[in-house]
């Protein structure tokens, strides 16, 4: 798929997705989000893919959230045959909770606003010292009273969480690692190459098993939802094997299946 408002590279088992609009502080129209959903779901789909990284164009802003030079008063406008903007956005931030990949956000600038909601959402957060965080809704006559609250709340607790919800307060990249929003701040010149140490050694992990430890932290948080994506993660290795093969052929043969040959002693 061509892409207009973010870029998409493949390399070496890292997918690295793009906003693509440092002009207006990659903030975000329904067209990029849109294509962030399906850039998210083409690296879902694809075995080489092992780590995402997920970031903005140039070194001013990671996302500034919705970009609200197309919003009027009935919401964002869409200038394409896609779903609404806030709508899209919860997409894409459902997308890097479910994606059964390690996603580590490159933090290179400001990550206020939907922009913030999505670094919270990330795996992991990897910043620049440049870097600012923030929630802008109340100032700007908005909220995000799913992910955007809730896994906030998770990673720096009640009171903090609220904090940066009611009074909307920019803060720098020492106070977001020193209250949990990212893991680790660098030297802006030392971002990739931080960045990609992460991603080496995420790549030196069992892949099987960092999906099924980042499906056990949703099924913890996710009710049903969490507990249906580990479930099907298991499915999936379940089909791989000889009694599940059985099933098949059976059905094929017309005949009553023999589980009874393939059974083993429950863990």
């Amino acid at each position: 798929m061509e892409y207009r408002e973010i870029l998409y590279e493949k390399k070496d088992g890292v997918a690295r997705i793009t906003i693509n609009r440092p002009k207006v502080m990659n903030a975000c129209n329904n067209v990029a989000v849109y294509e962030l959903t399906q850039a998210l779901m083409q690296a879902w789909s694809d075995d080489e893919v092992r780590v995402v990284v997920f970031t903005g164009a140039g070194d001013r802003a990671f996302c500034t959230g919705g970009d609200q030079s197309i919003r009027t008063i009935k919401g964002y406008e869409n200038t394409i045959a896609a779903l609404p903007l806030e709508v899209g956005w919860q997409q894409v931030t459902w997308l890097i909770r479910f994606i059964p990949k390690p996603v580590i956000a490159r933090v290179n600038g400001y990550a206020i606003g939907g922009g913030h909601v999505w670094q919270v959402a990330c795996d992991f957060g990897i910043a620049s010292e440049s870097a600012r965080f923030g929630q802008a809704g109340p100032r700007v006559g908005s909220f995000d009273p799913g992910f955007g609250t809730g896994e906030l709340m998770r990673n720096v607790g009640t009171k903090k969480a609220k904090e940066i919800w009611f009074l909307t307060r920019v803060y720098s990249a020492q106070e977001a690692l020193q209250m949990g929003l990212v893991n680790a701040v660098v030297p802006p010149d030392k971002l990739d190459e931080e960045v990609d140490k992460w991603c080496e050694e995420l790549l030196a992990k069992s892949s099987t098993s960092l999906k099924f430890l980042k499906y056990a932290f949703n099924a913890e948080t996710d009710g049903v939802t969490g507990v249906t994506y580990l479930g099907i993660a298991g499915l999936g290795l379940y089909y791989n094997t000889e009694e599940a093969a059985e099933g098949v052929k059976a059905f094929q043969e017309k005949r009553k299946p023999r589980f009874e040959d393939y059974r083993k002693v429950a863990i």
